[in-house]
């Protein structure tokens, strides 16, 4: 998905190219035959799984669908759409919300690419959208407008793929229950212009308090998509203002004013003590994906730390 949003910003870039070239022969590989996929590969290039976690197939729907609709080669297109259908089966295997809002991403991607029959990815886009509706409903009230008791990780992935889904298929409902959710987790997670994602020290259960470290990198990033989905879907300039937060989070307006990207990489998460020491793909990823993002709304060029 990184390099692809690159390619998009700058269609000449032949590393891009290449690596977004590698990754899908890389997903093609991880397919099983019942269209589920591999996580963990070792160094001999052997599987070191029988199958993936939930979230790691729900994140390979997502990357597939985003492939289809942006894609710049038609034979990528392609494959995405062939290997997202060989997936559309197991889509009941997934039974927790992150990894349903991550596949409902790559459908909502899918639908909105229009590459050919688009039928069946939005019949499973309604299955889990469905869902989150269902979670929804069942667990607000008039203090707590979210899917759940608590606030765990990848958390604003919840109200994009509801936004996502419902811009593509045109549901009214999905959209205004991704803008509310939306505005309550920034309620919850902006504080005095400065984006806290929920820690993962802890969490954050209702009526309970919120931890604040370590914040991870996956939650800035999320930050950055939903806003901008909710900025396309709701038009409130305070939207496109959340996702210019996300990003700045990775730059230092965190709450312990330190940059976490350093020499093109990002830190692991923000801890209290401060940035941590290690760097990691994920977190590099997290912050590579918001800052192309971002780019690519406001039309400049790309701010990649040095």
């Amino acid at each position: 998905m990184v390099a692809l949003q690159y390619q998009l910003l700058d269609p000449a870039e032949a590393v891009a190219e290449r690596l977004a070239s590698t990754y899908l022969s890389f997903l093609q590989h991880a397919q099983r035959d019942d269209g589920r996929f591999h996580n963990f590969m070792s160094y001999e290039r052997t599987w070191l799984d029988d199958v993936g976690t939930q979230d790691s197939n729900g994140r390979a729907a997502r990357a597939l669908g985003f492939g289809m609709r942006y894609a710049p080669d038609e034979r990528w297109r392609t494959s995405c759409r062939r290997m997202l259908e060989r997936f559309l089966p197991t889509i009941d295997d997934l039974t927790y919300s992150r990894s349903k809002a991550y596949a409902a991403i790559g459908f909502s991607h899918a639908v909105a690419s229009g590459e050919g029959e688009t039928n069946a990815f939005v019949r499973a886009l309604d299955i889990l959208a469905a869902n989150l509706l269902q979670l929804y409903r069942a667990n607000r009230d008039d203090e707590w407008e979210w899917f759940e008791g608590f606030m765990t990780y990848d958390n604003a992935r919840l109200c994009e793929a509801l936004l996502l889904g419902g811009m593509a298929t045109h549901r009214t409902q999905w959209i205004e229950t991704g803008l509310r959710t939306f505005s309550f987790y920034t309620s919850v997670t902006i504080e005095n212009g400065v984006y806290v994602p929920i820690g993962n020290d802890g969490w954050y259960f209702r009526g309970g308090p919120r931890a604040r470290y370590a914040q991870q990198p996956l939650e800035a990033a999320a930050l950055v998509d939903a806003a901008a989905a909710a900025a396309e879907a709701g038009g409130d300039p305070a939207h496109r203002a959340a996702m210019l937060l996300g990003l700045e989070w990775f730059h230092g307006r965190n709450s312990r004013s330190v940059s976490l990207v350093h020499g093109g990489g990002c830190a692991d998460g923000l801890e209290e003590s401060g940035a941590s020491e290690n760097m990691g793909a994920e977190s590099t990823l997290a912050y590579l994906s918001s800052a192309c993002a971002v780019a690519a709304r406001r039309k400049t060029s790309l701010r990649l730390a040095r």
